[in-house]
């Protein structure tokens, strides 16, 4: 029988953090400027491009079925000191992945037009988003496995190694996506399309790479089974959180898009006012969001080692750090607003309106902290089901609600649909904060240190 091994290195919430921030950072620094190029061509071009990339990315929510669960559970058997239980789980995410990848690639290629429809983008527009979308749905079949290698690098806390591929991929897709926009050598100017095909190889360079961090650093070697074989016991693991937390960020995207279809019917100057807008808000969120990654893969490390205080002295020193660092960033943006505004545009109206909004991010923004933060933790502990039971009733009753009442009814518009976002934020930050604070947690973590210690753990194969 194999013996146990010396605990895996505790990390620390900086070490741990910076990459992710760097890694956040650029790619959603890649993303801005391809919105910005693409915004060169023309405000309705911005808006297609757009609409897809938010199918896109509701699609690639799916996969954090898998990846989040990943992510948790092998901080959690790492923190037990059990590297061959954290294997296992690495092993069956892959193949979670990919069958996941590729069902929602197929549905995307195949729905593209009447996933467009769906989301009201205006006919005229489907010869930009169409062929564009078709691309990005084979692209999530590299999304999936990619999302599920980086998943388990972090939850080793190898972020760096992380962040240095995420920047190999990102050189790549935006270095030969701007070069295809244009044209190059005998390839003729292939506009937006050309981002899709980047995007692909793009991804098939960051699946490369992602293995080698496996064999070389992690010490895994997956076989050509781990591609597609189903482990019953080590997926079932990996759902009981996954689920939860992927039917929540599911429920969030599903309502987003909801808004965003209202937003869409006010006109494709609202549509690409709203996108700009979001683009820069991206950054103000990242603070918390990285936080939040570094905090779940901080008190999944506690758990398991049964370190239970200082997995709760952690979310709350998170959630100072977050909160500060966040309102700073959320003012600096709004100050900025209007220059930031028109790198991607030069109509007046539409950086007017979008200066306004950002103003209201320092209403939205510390609710949302509270969010990135918190949840995470609470996934951490094992507690993944209450954020989704508290927060889907607040996404489709206040945030889609409010928008319908605000932002159409009343006739508010943008405005009112930001307020709406930000009530949104608040009630399920307020919860989320009551729930850890009034140790709604503590039993789950309990379960959850007594099931890696159990037959699947380390004392089952000591016996």
């Amino acid at each position: 029988m194999s013996q146990p091994i010396a605990p895996h290195p505790q990390p620390r919430l900086f070490s741990v953090t910076w990459p992710i921030f760097a890694e956040q950072f650029l790619s959603m620094l890649g993303g801005a400027v391809l919105v910005g190029r693409v915004s060169q061509i023309s405000d309705d071009t911005a808006a297609a491009f757009a609409l897809a990339n938010q199918i896109f990315l509701a699609f690639m929510l799916l996969f954090r079925i898998v990846s989040i669960g990943a992510s948790v559970v092998v901080t959690q058997y790492l923190g037990a000191a059990d590297r061959a239980g954290a294997e296992r789980i690495a092993r069956a995410a892959l193949a979670g992945c990919t069958w996941t990848g590729v069902v929602c690639g197929a549905v995307v290629m195949l729905g593209a037009q009447p996933l467009l429809r769906l989301m009201q983008l205006p006919p005229d527009l489907d010869s930009i988003a169409m062929p564009y979308l078709i691309a990005l749905g084979l692209g999530l079949l590299f999304d999936a496995l990619n999302l599920a290698l980086s998943a388990v690098a972090r939850a080793y806390a190898y972020t760096r190694s992380s962040l240095l591929i995420s920047v190999m991929v990102l050189v790549v897709h935006l270095g030969l996506g701007l070069l295809l926009m244009a044209g190059v050598g005998p390839l003729p100017a292939m506009g937006v399309m050309g981002l899709g095909v980047a995007l692909i190889l793009s991804r098939i360079v960051g699946l490369a790479t992602g293995l080698y961090l496996w064999r070389a650093v992690l010490q895994i070697r997956p076989r050509l089974a781990d591609l597609w074989h189903l482990r019953r016991r080590e997926l079932g693991e990996m759902l009981h959180i996954g689920l939860p937390a992927a039917a929540e960020n599911i429920a969030y995207r599903l309502s987003f898009m909801i808004i965003l279809s209202f937003v869409a019917a006010m006109g494709p100057a609202a549509l690409a006012t709203h996108s700009y807008t979001f683009s820069i808000m991206s950054f103000i969120l990242l603070a918390g969001l990285t936080i939040g990654f570094g905090t779940e893969i901080i008190v999944g490390h506690r758990i398991g080692a049964g370190r239970l205080h200082e997995a709760n002295q952690q979310v709350h020193a998170a959630m100072r750090w977050g909160l500060g660092i966040t309102l700073g960033v959320a003012l600096l943006a709004a100050l900025a607003g209007k220059p930031l505004l028109r790198l991607f545009t030069q109509d007046e109206q539409i950086v007017e309106a979008g200066a306004q909004l950002l103003w209201l991010c320092l209403l939205l923004e510390p609710g949302r902290t509270f969010n990135l933060v918190v949840i995470n933790g609470l996934r951490a502990t094992g507690d993944a089901r209450f954020p989704v039971l508290a927060g889907v009733v607040s996404m489709f009753v206040v945030a889609v609600g409010l928008a319908w009442w605000l932002g159409v009814h009343l006739g508010w518009g943008l405005p009112g649909v930001w307020l709406a976002f930000a009530a949104d934020e608040w009630i399920r930050g307020l919860s989320m904060a009551a729930r850890w604070h009034w140790r709604g947690w503590l039993g789950h973590a309990h379960a959850t240190r007594r099931r890696v210690r159990g037959p699947w753990g380390v004392r089952g194969r000591q016996s």
